[in-house]
């Protein structure tokens, strides 16, 4: 049957033949999208900070074959390869070979969805490491990061971070990644032009202050969007009730996935829910698995609980959370690669054990997930919400001048307020 559209015009919306069809396509919501980082080598990122500068420093005083070898080179990488610094950080431009100098601070980074990790943030070690995310990385700047997922997976269609992302996907192809502003210090929003006036003005009367700034509508849309094999698709509401509803429920996803980012509260169970440690984790677990009965997790010969079922089932992309974490983190103990395979190199320099840090992590990740499975059904009423309509759909859009973005929005803003150093200590020129 052919599709039957009518233009919104006052409390209207558009009329599809699929519901689908009046969703709008994150990629025109929020147009500059920025590709996943690609470091080209493992043994630059990993879950312990101590064992990337263990392996920095084991590179940085090897002999010229050796540092060949252990660099793992690429096309786009070798030991001598200058680079630029990354934005906002300080190292060196020089070939590492001829001038590593000192081990840069490791910073901390989103690898996936929910999997809090560490990077070595040298330009000269990152096949690409995409500055223009790094220059927009501050106190006041989110990241939306898409899953790739089926229509008929359950998991969410992105998450969103405070960190700095790579994009990194446990299935299928790796997501694009959306900051939420497009210049330091939380100015010009990365929406499309004119879509907070046209919200404003269609959903504005008896709505909050802060119902239509950049946040709310990055809320609305981790609460309302759904998967898609092209990617994320936006269901924008005609009832100001219903959006108010989403951002409500958005902010409070918001607040979970940044675990208490920018001032926010961390998340807590209730005081009878908390997982705790029963039984002391070992110092190198290799097995994961989960007792349904007493809702515990087993780790090796350590126990923690309780841990809803709800939590132990979380899964994005098909994959279980909780036990690619645990993979991770067993596999760097074992000083075994991400994949848990055998590998030597600089990979092979492993953790210490298994820190004190990882116990704690896991019990705010189990309660991350908990808390996020508690919101499903906040999430199905506003979806039932949504189903009955009526929707701002594409063809308002259109009407309305949002759409089509025009190419300026889908590219990085100049945002060089210093001078940044470039190859071999030349500045860097935008």
């Amino acid at each position: 049957m052919a599709a039957r559209r009518t233009a919104a015009a006052g409390s209207g919306g558009d009329t599809e033949s699929s519901p689908l069809d009046a969703f709008v396509p994150l990629d025109e919501l929020m147009p500059w999208s920025v590709r996943p980082i690609r470091t080209g080598r493992a043994w630059v990122s990993g879950p312990d900070p101590v064992a990337l500068r263990t392996r920095w420093e084991r590179l940085a005083g090897a002999e010229a074959a050796e540092q060949e070898r252990l660099f793992a080179s690429t096309r786009s990488r070798t030991p001598h390869t200058s680079a630029a610094a990354l934005p906002g950080q300080s190292t060196g431009t020089a070939r590492f070979a001829r001038d590593p100098g000192p081990c840069p601070d490791p910073v901390r980074i989103l690898h996936g969805p929910y999997d809090e990790q560490w990077l070595l943030p040298d330009h000269r070690l990152i096949d690409a490491a995409r500055p223009e995310l790094w220059r927009v990385a501050d106190g006041q700047q989110l990241f939306a990061v898409e899953h790739s997922s089926a229509p008929e997976d359950a998991g969410p269609a992105l998450s969103v971070t405070a960190l700095l992302p790579d994009g990194h996907s446990p299935a299928g192809r790796p997501g694009r990644i959306r900051p939420l502003h497009r210049r330091p210090g939380g100015t010009e929003p990365n929406l499309a032009p004119g879509l907070l006036d046209l919200l404003r003005g269609r959903l504005g009367g008896g709505t909050g202050p802060d119902a239509f700034v950049p946040e709310a509508v990055l809320a609305w849309i981790l609460a309302a969007a759904r998967p898609s094999a092209t990617g994320p698709l936006v269901p924008l509401p005609a009832d100001g009730t219903v959006w108010s509803q989403g951002v409500a429920l958005g902010r409070e996803l918001l607040r979970l996935q940044t675990r208490g980012a920018r001032g926010g509260e961390r998340p807590r169970l209730p005081g009878g829910r908390r997982p705790y440690v029963r039984a002391a984790l070992p110092a190198r677990p290799t097995e994961l698995s989960y007792d349904t009965e007493d809702e515990a997790l087993i780790v090796g010969d350590g126990r923690i609980s309780p841990v809803p079922a709800e939590a132990w089932g979380f899964t994005v992309g098909g994959v279980r959370v909780l036990e690619l974490w645990f993979g991770r983190r067993a596999a760097a103990a074992g000083g075994r690669g991400p994949d848990g395979a055998a590998t030597d190199g600089l990979d092979a320099v492993g953790a210490r054990g298994w820190p004190r840090e990882w116990t704690s992590e896991l019990l705010e990740l189990i309660t991350v997930l908990a808390l996020l499975d508690g919101t499903a059904g906040a999430r199905e009423e506003l979806r039932g919400a949504l189903e009955r309509g009526p929707l701002i759909g594409p063809a308002e859009l259109r009407a309305a001048g949002v759409l089509p973005v025009p190419a300026s929005a889908r590219r990085p803003a100049s945002v060089l307020g210093h001078q940044e150093e470039g190859p071999e200590g030349q500045f860097a020129l935008l």
